[in-house]
């Protein structure tokens, strides 16, 4: 039959063809399946609970189960007047079967009550009614409910041709099997419906992270923009103004210096453009320059104004560093701070900065929370705008909680010798107390500078 003629076909039929091929499907061409019953997770709600070593063998409790029910089923066939060794074992085995060869095992116990009904000369006995339920209820719960289905359809039809249209033990047979088959078929569905949703929400969660990790990329290179934008209009002014300072300059000089311009700004216009790309509709630029670690007094004071103890170290000679690394250092301060305020109300916090040679140690810890404003949840958005900024300097961070109950996130920051400015004043901004001077700390020559600004019970 083509394609266009099962089309031309009505609904009535096509559904009763679908439903021929799912019976073939689910008893014909999976009959000999080797489907062997794995055991239970250990790191289930329930046995994720038991002590480890009886953890081993809780996992094999439905073969234990299956295996039992095997054993009812032989001794009830023993109670058999006659034939009592085969009216046992003949039941029992499909019953031990539906561990590995589930649907197969259905078959068998079709099988064996048609054996054990031509030894007796009636077709239900004890030990086959019983296999006949165990069976169907636990190859239902291996399968899936269209199974179970065609499995109690097939069964209803088999006694009452056996029977001669007097199901008198069929029909109470069928009966109690459909409602333990309704009983196994909805913990399914539910048990497939809790999967589906975890898989949903799996999907959605990484999605999320992907959304924000994008998010975050974005917001850096905005925020990374100003710098960039301000070192390639140096370049270019002073490509412009390099001539000028030469006195006759040679015409391939003038030509290089010209060329350097040029190229500045087809960088700067090419930025410009890349800039309006990832900009967002409502994003609009900042009025005052990117901050960098010079403005972290400012920073502190600000959380200290919304109630969080802070203390302040400063270690090494501070000085300089390039603009992209004083911005990302004052963003992750701050969203440490911020995380700090969401997640331990009432704790004190502590920013310690260490500058050595190459590079920029920060880290940050937090104390437990305290008193009774509850910590809010997070979704881990900000630890992943750090690790961002940090990956983009080649960095390396950690993250996590102290033996306290607090939280610590530590960066180091490289900086090449051949990106350094010049060091600037190791006092700051004026605001820090208790400097201490040690000639030695470097082995002379370099001194060493300790800051420590601590405020307490909101004092500075």
């Amino acid at each position: 039959m083509t394609e266009t003629q099962t089309k031309n076909r009505g609904p009535e039929f096509r559904a009763a063809e679908g439903a021929m091929d799912g019976l073939r499907e689910d008893l014909f061409r999976q009959a000999l399946a080797y489907r062997p019953l794995p055991p239970l997770n250990p790191d289930g709600r329930l046995i994720r609970r038991l002590p480890e070593g009886l953890r081993k063998g809780v996992v094999w409790t439905p073969h234990a189960l299956v295996l039992f029910a095997a054993f009812l089923v032989m001794m009830a066939g023993f109670a058999e007047w006659e034939f009592r060794l085969l009216m046992g074992l003949v039941p029992a085995v499909p019953v031990v079967m539906t561990l590995i060869r589930p649907v197969a095992a259905f078959w068998g116990s079709m099988l064996a009550t048609v054996f054990c009904g031509i030894l007796t000369g009636e077709l239900w006995g004890a030990g086959t009614i019983g296999a006949q339920m165990v069976v169907m209820v636990v190859v239902a719960a291996r399968t899936r409910p269209r199974t179970a289905a065609w499995m109690w359809l097939l069964t209803l039809l088999f006694g009452m041709l056996a029977e001669g249209g007097d199901p008198s033990i069929t029909a109470p047979l069928t009966t109690l099997t459909a409602f333990a088959l309704l009983v196994v078929a909805v913990v399914q569905i539910r048990r497939d419906a809790e999967r589906e949703v975890t898989v949903q929400r799996t999907v959605t969660a990484v999605e999320r992270d992907r959304r924000t990790l994008l998010e975050e990329r974005t917001t850096i290179a905005r925020e990374l923009h100003d710098v960039v934008a301000h070192h390639m209009s140096v370049v270019a002014i002073q490509a412009e103004a390099a001539p000028y300072r030469v006195e006759n300059p040679p015409p391939e000089l003038e030509q290089a210096f010209v060329t350097i311009r040029e190229n500045a700004v087809a960088a700067l216009t090419e930025l410009r453009r890349v800039l309006g790309v990832v900009r967002a509709e409502d994003y609009e630029a900042p009025d005052a320059p990117q901050p960098t670690l010079a403005a972290l007094d400012g920073l502190l004071d600000n959380v200290r104004e919304t109630g969080l103890e802070t203390e302040k170290v400063i270690t090494g000679a501070v000085r300089e560093l390039p603009q992209g690394v004083e911005l990302s250092a004052y963003r992750i301060v701050q969203e440490a701070l911020s995380n700090s305020l969401r997640h331990a109300p009432g704790a004190a916090a502590r920013v310690e900065l260490g500058y050595v040679l190459g590079g920029l140690g920060l880290r940050v810890v937090n104390g437990p929370p305290r008193g009774l404003v509850k910590p809010s949840p997070g979704a881990g958005h900000g630890i992943t705008g750090m690790r961002e900024r940090v990956a983009m300097l080649n960095g390396e961070m950690t993250a996590g909680t102290t033996a306290d109950g607090g939280y610590e996130i530590a960066v180091f920051l490289p900086v090449p010798l051949s990106q350094e400015p010049e060091a600037r004043d190791a006092t700051g901004s004026g605001t820090d107390t208790g400097t201490d001077t040690d000639p030695d700390a470097t082995g002379g020559g370099t001194a060493e500078t300790v800051v420590v600004e601590r405020v307490q019970d909101g004092r500075a």
